[in-house]
């Protein structure tokens, strides 16, 4: 298995909705506005095994000072095999020269993955969020 990486945005939009379900994300569930919200990303990075998209990162940033990770995702199926870890590579490497590169872990249990690149929790930091979606 050769997994192949890029950040063009070449991805279609039953493949997105896919991937997202397939680890179930309710984005997956909104897929007009996922796809949408993809295609107008500041970067996505996609993990390819062929014709079969099993990975995704998309970052938002303001081109000079911030970059925010909004989606780490992997299909089930291609866990474990360091998909995850070679996108999030790429994304340090792209902006390496931003002051600040930040993630925000949807659950606590995630913060160890991210540690191990070089991710710190924010001291006095606290999540917040409001969502539309049920």
């Amino acid at each position: 298995m050769k997994i192949q990486y890029t950040d063009e945005k070449i991805f279609t939009q039953q493949q997105v909705t896919e991937l997202f379900l397939s680890v179930g994300w309710i984005s997956g569930r909104y897929p007009d506005r996922l796809y949408k919200a993809l295609k107008h990303s500041s970067t996505v990075i996609t993990a390819w095994d062929r014709e079969q998209l099993v990975g995704l990162v998309r970052v938002l940033d303001d081109s000079s000072m911030l970059a925010y990770i909004h989606y780490v995702l992997v299909h089930p199926s291609y866990q474990g095999k360091g998909i995850a870890g070679t996108m999030i590579n790429q994304v340090k490497e792209k902006y390496k020269d931003f002051p600040y590169l930040e993630v925000m872990p949807e659950e606590s249990k995630n913060a160890a993955f991210y540690e191990q690149f070089g991710f710190q929790m924010m001291k006095d930091g606290a999540a917040m969020q409001i969502c539309s979606f049920s």
